[in-house]
Order: C-alpha cells, then structure tokens, then sequence
C-alpha cells in the first residue's frame, strides 16, 4: 500500500470553489481501481494551504489514475483558475 500526500496552495478567495472541486475529484478518485481512501484537510494556520492524503493498494494504480481521462477533466480546471503555484506530491510506502 501507498499514501499519496498532495499539497496545494489555492489562490485566495478561491477556498470554497476548490473545495467543491475536491468533491468532484473524490468521485473520480474513488472510481479508480485499487483506491482505498482520500481526505482534505485544510492548514489551521494558513486557509489557503491544503493537502489531500489518498491511500492505494499499489504506486502503479495511483500513477495510472492520474493519467486517466477521467482525472484530466476534473483538474483541468483548478490548475489554470484555483491553484497560486503547481501542487507538491510525496510518496510514502507502507
């Protein structure tokens, strides 16, 4: 098994359409093959800094999901209009 921890950083005042975002991405997410479990959680200290923690029974599923049609069409969107800077993705194996 794989965590995936993604972090972004949304532009300010863009909060709740990002989160409404995620939602449309958690439908995606857990649409895809080998997909356990994901979470937003939101930094206390600083609002527009968030991190998504997304458990895969494999690298290789998570690698392939991120390549899907599928995920391409719920992110096409927040990366031109929602997001200050490209997101930061870590890998931990279990």
């Amino acid at each position: 098994m794989v965590t995936i921890g993604m972090n972004y950083r949304v532009i300010p005042g863009k909060n709740e359409e990002f989160e409404d975002k995620f939602r449309a991405v958690l439908v995606a997410l857990n649409a895809g093959e080998d997909h356990e479990q994901s979470n937003l959680f939101k930094d206390i200290d600083d609002e527009d800094s968030y991190l998504i923690v997304s458990n895969w029974v494999t690298l290789e599923a998570f690698q392939a999901f991120i390549q899907s049609e599928g995920f391409k069409e719920v992110t096409s969107h927040g990366m031109a209009n929602l997001l200050a800077e490209r997101p930061r993705h870590k890998v931990y194996k279990h």
